[in-house]
């Protein structure tokens, strides 16, 4: 019996545009995610819902409450949706990451698999934590088209989960904007991902990370991972 996951990540936070880590810590959501917000909900308007599940933080909460106003439904809150702990990178600049915690950082930005917040979670921990709760909404949902909303690095580890992919190719994974819809179905013990985090209901003023200049050598690496794997194939038929 097929399952239909329409999972969206919060609206712009005060996190995402101070660029301050904020994984539990609990901020509000701007301005401009109000409209990032109002916009998600009426792409969602005439699709069909049964259910909606949110994160038990702030910014997600406030980017549900448009929804399930629409769609005239309750939310439920989980806590096991929430960002990954921080532990010690709580509230910290993005910038400085690099240099207070330069072993961390690196094993965040290139190796998710040995990665562990100083005093908080490990990339594997908390991955396994998303998984194990959108399994859990699933069996208690067989058969429904259920709204989920979590949070940017939520997204990007359930995205290996759902391609099959170790955690190492989690780096290659494209960050998805505030409100971007992934769609992703579950039939017969296998996700097949339909819609990978389109935020065509955004122009580039509502768009968060697209106004980021980080967010273009993102994707400049992840396109150089993408072309030297097509190198290699051809290499390959060619032996």
């Amino acid at each position: 019996m097929k399952t239909v996951l329409y999972i969206v990540r919060h609206a712009e936070a005060e996190g995402n545009i101070n660029r301050l880590f904020h994984g539990w810590t609990d901020s509000e959501i701007t301005p401009k995610g109000h409209k990032q917000a109002e916009k998600i909900a009426q792409r969602l308007k005439d699709v069909h819902i049964d259910v909606i599940y949110s994160s038990s933080l702030k910014r997600a909460l406030q980017t549900a409450e448009y929804i399930a106003k629409v769609k005239n439904l309750p939310i439920i809150r989980t806590d096991k949706l929430k960002e990954i702990n921080g532990g010690d990178w709580e509230g910290e600049c993005w910038e400085d990451l690099a240099e207070k915690w330069p072993e961390c950082y690196n094993t965040w930005e290139y190796k998710p698999h040995e990665h562990k917040m100083p005093n908080g979670e490990s990339m594997v921990e908390f991955q396994k934590r998303i998984i194990d709760e959108l399994m859990y909404i699933i069996r208690n949902n067989e058969g429904k088209n259920i709204c989920i909303v979590t949070h940017g690095t939520a997204i990007k580890a359930v995205m290996c989960h759902f391609r099959s992919c170790p955690l190492e190719e989690m780096p290659y994974i494209p960050w998805v904007d505030n409100t971007a819809l992934s769609i992703v179905e579950y039939d017969d013990g296998k996700f097949n991902v339909i819609e990978p985090g389109d935020a065509s209901h955004l122009d580039i003023s509502l768009s968060t990370i697209r106004n980021q200049e980080w967010y273009d050598e993102d994707l400049r690496r992840i396109s150089k991972k993408d072309n030297d794997n097509s190198r290699n194939m051809i290499g390959r038929e060619e032996v």
